[in-house]
């Protein structure tokens, strides 16, 4: 079991590590071109309020994850992991989103891939810290 826990909790640095670069390249971008607004229909932000919470967002996400990498308040990575797996279920399934075709089965792999990235976190939360000599 403590193998299974170890993969899934890699799995979860990995898959919020990218998702923070992807953001904060999206917003980091939308911010350097002066766009006045972007447009994510799953999110509940619109123009430039989006712009900076997905770049404040996707910086926050990497902290945490360095953060319960080096196993200081690896709560805090639980709570972006859930925050974020929340998000993507009420934005894709419980809110007035219309798939285009053949959007589904990837919003299923993405939400699927969220939900293991949270097991991951809940994992990580309760690990035991390694004792270092030093």
């Amino acid at each position: 079991m403590g193998v299974f826990k170890a993969i899934v909790r890699f799995l979860s640095y990995l898959f919020h590590t990218l998702l923070a670069l992807f953001l904060f390249g999206v917003s980091g971008l939308a911010l350097a071109s002066g766009a006045k607004s972007l447009h994510v229909d799953i999110l509940p932000w619109t123009g430039t309020t989006l712009i900076y919470i997905l770049f404040c967002g996707s910086l926050f996400g990497l902290l945490t994850v360095l953060l319960a990498l080096k196993g200081k308040l690896r709560a805090l990575f639980f709570l972006w992991s859930l925050t974020v797996t929340v998000l993507l279920v009420k934005g894709y399934f419980l809110s007035s989103y219309r798939f285009a075709a053949g959007e589904f089965r990837t919003v299923l792999y993405l939400v699927a891939a969220s939900i293991l990235a949270l097991f991951g976190a809940w994992f990580q939360m309760w690990r035991n810290p390694r004792m270092r000599r030093g």
